[in-house]
């Protein structure tokens, strides 16, 4: 079968189109005949060899994906050949079959396409866990959320409001910035790129601090980092949860003199680790979202689709952070 492969450490510009051999169903598992795959973040740093998980070369990127079952293995009794079905299979994604485990696999809604399917699982699932097990957003509270235009970004900003929160969004342009409008965004920040010196740092927090309000912002939610990081923490609230979600800007170096001023929690967020360790209260979230998208309160918002032989500029435009909403190779 064709599969976008990882033959080589490096940048998207080193995947090439390749041939793997067709997956077949264990105990437990499913084949699935992809139709459309999901970019994320962690297809950025899997091919650099920079994620948690180095899988053996040569391998294929891609970590969710929806499609049509094409074999059940023994004891799977939750789908049969022809259902369709979301998944996320970690990677493998972007190859015209994988094999998942029936865990990690749910039924895709009637009247819902494979892209926008594809797009469901990994950001909101991580949205979900950061917000509500990891940051514990309450309603009536403030959320600060840092790339607040990326996939990730607006299931936040989605769910933040969805679950009653005032949601702040930082964005790094005017155009970004109408796209987390559009998700429910109360506020937006507009920031320029970093590198910041000392003085565009200082006036970075005083941006954020004059949008999350005088009492700061109780819960934020960073999936940018780098030199975004002290700024955003300066304006946390008394007690409140500071959440590492990703580092496309760079991994931060946080001065914890202001956890302690702020008296503030720092919460590591990886929804991976958590829905393979505790995979039925990652079920229960994902049954949460799939009611909030039958409720229209959230929405995967694909803004590109890409041939398979393209999937590496659709990366490419993740790792320059120039991707908005979600971007969707299609098989």
């Amino acid at each position: 079968m064709k599969a976008l492969l990882s033959t080589q450490t490096g940048g998207p510009e080193t995947l090439e189109i390749g041939e793997l051999p067709r997956p077949t169903a264990g105990p437990g598992q499913i084949v699935v005949d992809v139709k459309a795959c999901a970019v994320n973040y962690p297809d950025v740093l899997i091919i650099q060899d920079k994620y948690q998980f180095k899988p053996q070369r040569p391998f294929a990127p891609g970590g969710e994906i929806a499609g049509i079952v094409a074999e059940v293995g023994e004891g799977v009794t939750a789908f049969k050949t022809g259902d369709r079905v979301i998944a996320a299979c970690g990677n493998s994604g972007m190859a015209e079959a994988v094999v998942v485990s029936v865990n990690n696999a749910y039924p895709l809604p009637e009247g819902r396409d494979f892209a926008e399917g594809a797009s469901l699982l990994m950001t909101y699932g991580t949205s979900i866990h950061a917000l509500d097990d990891r940051g514990h957003l309450k309603e009536g509270e403030t959320l600060l959320v840092l790339g607040a235009s990326g996939g990730v970004g607006i299931a936040a900003v989605e769910l933040g409001k969805a679950m009653g929160a005032r949601v702040v969004a930082g964005v790094s342009s005017e155009a970004k910035g109408d796209i987390a409008r559009q998700a429910g965004a109360d506020e937006v920040v507009v920031y320029g790129h970093a590198p910041f010196d000392k003085d565009a740092s200082k006036a970075l927090a005083e941006k954020f601090k004059a949008a999350v309000g005088r009492d700061g912002a109780n819960v934020i939610y960073d999936a940018v980092g780098g030199d975004y990081c002290e700024p955003a923490l300066r304006s946390i609230a008394w007690e409140g949860r500071y959440l590492v979600v990703g580092f496309p800007a760079g991994i931060p170096r946080l001065p914890l003199n202001l956890t302690l001023l702020k008296s503030c929690d720092v919460a590591g967020v990886f929804w991976g680790a958590f829905a393979a360790r505790e995979p039925e209260r990652n079920r229960a979230n994902i049954a949460r979202l799939f009611q909030l998208w039958e409720q229209g309160k959230i929405s995967p918002r694909v803004t590109e689709t890409f041939a398979l032989a393209d999937g590496g500029k659709a990366i490419a435009k993740l790792e320059d952070r120039s991707a908005v909403g979600k971007l969707v190779v299609t098989i």
